[in-house]
């Protein structure tokens, strides 16, 4: 593996439930026409977040439930469990159907890590999305169509970049992961100018790079 190559994120298991038991949908608080719900695996959860946010955008689809799983994908419960699980509620199979297949899209195609040396020991995020559909709106508290900055990377790693991102253009932080998250990274998401929003992804993603170069230097 080279600097810079890209790593893509693999769904390990997506189910459609098309009509959900009142019991389950009183469990999740489902709304009265929130009858079918899609559930999803995958082996990296900061992907997952971006794509499910997505699929808001592209269905008539709520984000109900999403979580990771604590120590990451090489440490989860079973082949099937990856780092995170999520569900998407919406009121008939087609609009959930849609909604899973625009998060899997997303998420083997443009929610792409990036190895930041060359034995691709360190992976990091420096994603952009133009204009956030409603689950990112409703986590950072911003407006849907809001520009952001999705980054994340391991916790020292993550810090600096955050910093140089941060310095690099008139952003500012909307969300934060502090280092450890429950997979050992650290993250913020910044909103901003979509201009500004590119500029700061690139100097977070300059800085990583850099320590991943010169680990120790003070």
């Amino acid at each position: 593996m080279a600097i810079l190559d890209p790593i893509i994120a693999r769904p390990l298991a997506v189910r459609l439930i098309s009509n959900i038991a009142p019991g389950l949908a009183e469990t999740l608080k489902l709304k009265p026409d929130q009858r079918s719900l899609g559930v999803l695996t995958a082996d990296n959860d900061d992907a997952t977040y971006v794509s499910i946010d997505e699929a808001t955008k592209m269905a008539d689809v709520e984000v109900v439930y999403a979580h990771s799983f604590y120590a990451g994908a090489r440490h989860a419960s079973g082949p099937l469990s990856g780092e995170i699980i999520a569900m998407l509620a919406g009121p008939t199979p087609a609009e959930v159907r849609a909604g899973l297949e625009a998060a899997v899209y997303y998420l083997t195609e443009k929610a792409l890590w990036y190895s930041a040396n060359p034995e691709g020991t360190i992976g990091f995020f420096p994603h952009v999305i133009s204009a956030c559909g409603a689950y990112l709106a409703k986590v950072c508290a911003v407006p849907k169509g809001t520009p952001l900055a999705y980054l994340i990377a391991p916790p020292l790693e993550g810090t600096l970049g955050l910093d140089a991102a941060l310095k690099a253009a008139a952003v500012r932080v909307v969300s934060y992961t502090a280092p450890p998250s429950e997979t050992n990274f650290m993250g913020a998401i910044l909103c901003g100018e979509q201009p500004d929003c590119h500029a700061a992804a690139r100097a977070f993603q300059e800085m990583v790079l850099d320590v991943a170069r010169n680990p120790i230097q003070y």
